[in-house]
C-alpha cells in the first residue's frame, strides 16, 4: 500500500526537486502540492518555472496547488516534506504538526531545536526517537524532523565514519556550487571569473549541526558531540555540486589508509532512496569533482578522495550534491526512514 505523500513549497527550486525524485517512487504517492497565495488554485504546470533537467511528470503538471494551510491539504496525507522558505517554515510547519501531519523538512528553522531530530538516516537514525519526547511536549499527534544544510550534510558522513579514531578538531573549507543559493540567489555578474568567500550563515549551521548530527540520544535528551568545527564557506561558479576540504584531528594516530577503509566501512540502509554504498573513494587524488562526480548513486552517494596525512590527522575532500543528497533527496530518505520505522 502506496503512502500518500505532499510538499509545502512545492514551486521553487528544492520543490521542483522533490518533484522529479518522486516520480515513479515505489512507496510514495504525489497527493498534494502547496505554495504561495499567488499559485494556489491554479495547475503545477502553470504555477512553476520548470527548471530541473528533466520534464514535470505527466500526472503533476495538472495537480491544482493549493494553499499552505493544514485545511488545504487533504486528512489522507501521510507524510509531508517542506521545503518552504525558513520564515514562513517556523510559521507553518508548527502548524501543521499540531494538526497530525509528520514532515520531513529541508527547511533550516529549527534544526537546533532540543525535540526536533536533525537527521542522516545512515549516521544518526536512533535521534529519531526524540520524536516521542517532541510529542509529549508539545502535544501534537503529527511530528517534524529536519535534514541538515547542503554543506553539512556532505562533510558529516565522513566525520562520522572517523569518530572511531576519537574526532577531536575539524577544520572545512568548501566550494559550493551557485544552485545552493537558489536560482536567482547569485548573479552572473557576482559569480562569473569570481569567488565569493563568504555565505551568510553557512558556517555557523556547519559548525552547530554537526555537533548535533554527530551526538548521542539517551532516550530523553540528544547530547551534542564535544568536536570543535570550524568553517569557511565559499561560494564558485559550478552549478551542482558542493565540494569540501576537510582536516580532522583525532585522538588516535590515523593513517590515510584507516580513514579509505573507514569510509568505506560506511553503513548503508534497505531504503529505496538509499545509495549502494554512502561513500565513493577514489584513489586518483585529482577525484571528487564536482562535474564528474555530483550524480553518483543518483545523486544520493558522497564522494571522498585526496586523503593525505597531517600531523594531527588525516586531510581530504568530499563532495554531495547539494539540491539531491543535500536537500530534496536527504528529505526524502528522511521520509523513507520515518516509514520504515513505523512513525507516519
Amino acid at each position: 500500500m502506496s503512502v500518500r505523500v505532499g510538499i509545502l513549497g512545492g514551486t521553487g527550486a528544492v520543490g521542483q526537486r522533490f518533484i522529479q525524485l518522486l516520480d515513479g517512487h515505489p512507496e510514495f504517492e504525489l497527493a498534494a502540492i502547496t505554495a504561495s497565495d499567488d499559485s494556489a488554485g491554479t495547475p503545477y504546470r502553470d504555477a512553476a518555472k520548470w527548471r530541473v533537467d528533466s520534464p514535470i511528470p505527466d500526472d503533476v503538471g495538472d495537480i491544482t496547488v493549493r494553499a499552505t494551510e493544514p485545511d488545504a491539504v487533504p486528512d489522507d496525507v501521510d507524510l509531508l516534506f517542506s521545503s518552504l522558505p525558513s520564515g514562513v517554515a517556523a510559521e507553518v510547519e508548527p502548524d501543521f504538526a499540531e494538526a497530525g501531519y509528520v514532515i520531513s523538512s529541508n527547511s533550516s528553522n529549527a534544526r537546533m531545536a532540543d525535540d526536533v531530530p536533525l537527521v542522516i538516516p545512515e549516521v544518526n537514525p536512533e535521534h529519531l526517537d526524540v520524536l516521542d519526547v517532541q510529542r509529549d511536549e508539545r502535544g501534537w499527534d503529527g511530528a517534524l524532523v529536519k535534514n541538515p544544510n547542503c554543506s553539512t550534510i556532505a562533510m558529516v558522513p565522513t566525520l562520522a565514519t572517523l569518530d572511531r579514531f576519537g574526532l577531536d578538531r575539524v577544520h572545512v573549507a568548501t566550494l559550493q556550487a551557485v544552485s545552493g543559493a537558489g536560482y536567482s540567489g547569485v548573479t552572473s555578474m557576482e559569480i562569473i571569473d569570481n569567488v565569493v568567500p563568504h555565505i551568510g550563515g553557512e558556517e555557523s549551521k556547519m559548525e552547530t549541526e554537526s555537533k548535533k548530527l554527530l551526538g548521542s540520544f539517551d532516550g530523553a535528551e540528544i547530547s551534542l558531540h564535544d568536536v570543535d568545527v570550524s568553517a569557511s564557506c565559499n561560494r564558485v561558479p559550478t552549478l551542482d555540486g558542493h565540494l569540501e576540504n576537510v582536516w580532522a584531528e583525532t585522538e588516535e594516530d590515523i593513517e590515510p589508509e584507516d580513514a579509505e577503509d573507514a569510509f568505506r566501512d560506511a553503513p548503508t540502509l534497505d531504503l529505496p532512496s538509499a545509495p549502494d554504498s554512502l561513500i565513493e573513494v577514489f584513489d586518483d587524488p585529482s577525484r571528487p569533482q564536482p562535474r564528474l562526480d555530483r550524480t553518483l548513486g543518483g545523486g544520493m552517494q558522497v564522494a571522498a578522495g585526496g586523503v593525505q596525512s597531517t600531523p594531527s590527522g588525516v586531510q581530504y575532500n568530499c563532495l554531495a550534491h547539494n539540491t539531491i543528497r543535500g536537500a530534496a533527496g536527504a528529505s526524502l530518505l528522511n521520509g523513507e526512514l520515518l516509514a520504515d520505522r513505523g512513525w507516519l
